[in-house]
């Protein structure tokens, strides 16, 4: 096999309280890489399209390219790559689209080399990529996008993930405002100190989170889904995000955050059809406010990454 296309999905980090720790894939939207094998000895990045001009060309520099080249190194090949990549989804949208890149990148090199390294192996790699997009190797996007579901990161050091189970018919609605934060930004306005009266109530929602999902208990779910810590910093920066989370509620969400740094905002849902009810809602909100948006509505992804085998169109000699 010299050729393969990878499609990775999209992500909502955080999941309100569990900021850097927990995460779930979606279907749509997500990026798409094209691999090929050649005889150069070079990892290149030949085609680049959706980016608006707006990503580094530079292999080394380029999330996509620059694991791949990590990967290579791990594995003490010089291997000729010609990689092509199709951004899918917007930037600085909260979403994971540095993230599905990287995994993306990583599970088309790891195909065509045979599958050397488990995913759970390649997501060091993927950290790594977020190091670079945004200057911190969170696990919370690349985790859930390289393996598909709802991720716990149990740990950092050591890097402990842990896959939590998916109450049935749960469902995500997604809508991003057409609004920019970028992630580094969206970090450095943090606290650096939380109270320990915070702490001790984020711990107990953090908790009763997982033990929602593990139970299918949709009631702990939704009084689980409360931030003290993160949210109240970042919902500054995103239009009308008081009004969002009544509307959403209102339209029976489970609960309602802030997707990764935003401003895309989230709701979890019982199912699709509340999370069609829920999008339609807050786009109406964000249109009356004169801001146009984009909606998704999608089941948890337990899939992760869709990989399908190509012909060759860029190879080089």
């Amino acid at each position: 096999m010299k050729s393969i296309k990878v499609f990775a999905p999209a992500t909502v980090a955080n999941l309100s309280c569990g900021y850097d720790v927990l995460g779930l894939a979606v279907h749509a939207p997500g990026d798409e890489v094209i691999m090929h094998l050649n005889n150069s000895g070079q990892v290149t990045l030949d085609v680049l399209e959706g980016d608006e001009g707006r990503l580094p060309r530079n292999p080394e520099k380029n999330t996509v390219s620059a694991v791949v080249i990590s990967y290579l190194r791990h594995l003490g090949v010089t291997q000729g790559v010609s990689i092509e990549l199709y951004k899918l989804m917007p930037f600085g949208s909260g979403l994971g689209s540095s993230s599905a890149s990287a995994v993306a990148g990583l599970v088309a090199i790891n195909e065509l080399m045979g599958q050397p390294l488990t995913r759970e192996e390649l997501l060091p790699f993927a950290m790594e990529g977020e190091r670079l997009a945004c200057g911190n190797a969170h696990a919370d996007n690349v985790a859930p996008a390289l393996l598909g579901g709802l991720v716990l990161v149990r740990s950092y050091h050591p890097l402990d993930v842990v896959r939590l189970p998916v109450p049935q018919g749960l469902s995500c609605a997604l809508v991003y405002p057409h609004v920019e934060i970028p992630t580094r930004e969206a970090r450095q306005i943090l606290k650096t100190h939380i109270p320990l009266r915070d702490a001790v109530t984020q711990w107990g929602n953090v908790a009763g989170l997982v033990a929602g999902f593990c139970t299918s208990d949709l009631g702990l779910i939704s009084r689980s889904m409360q931030d003290v810590v993160i949210e109240p910093m970042r919902a500054m920066l995103i239009p009308c995000f008081d009004e969002l989370r009544q509307l959403a509620l209102e339209q029976q969400a489970l609960g309602f955050g802030i997707s990764g740094s935003g401003p895309s905002v989230f709701a979890l849902c019982s199912s699709l059809a509340v999370a069609h009810k829920v999008t339609a809602a807050l786009e109406a909100k964000l249109s009356e406010a004169g801001i146009g948006s984009t909606a998704y509505v999608s089941e948890i992804n337990l899939q992760g990454p869709v990989v399908k085998n190509v012909q060759p169109v860029l190879a080089k000699a």
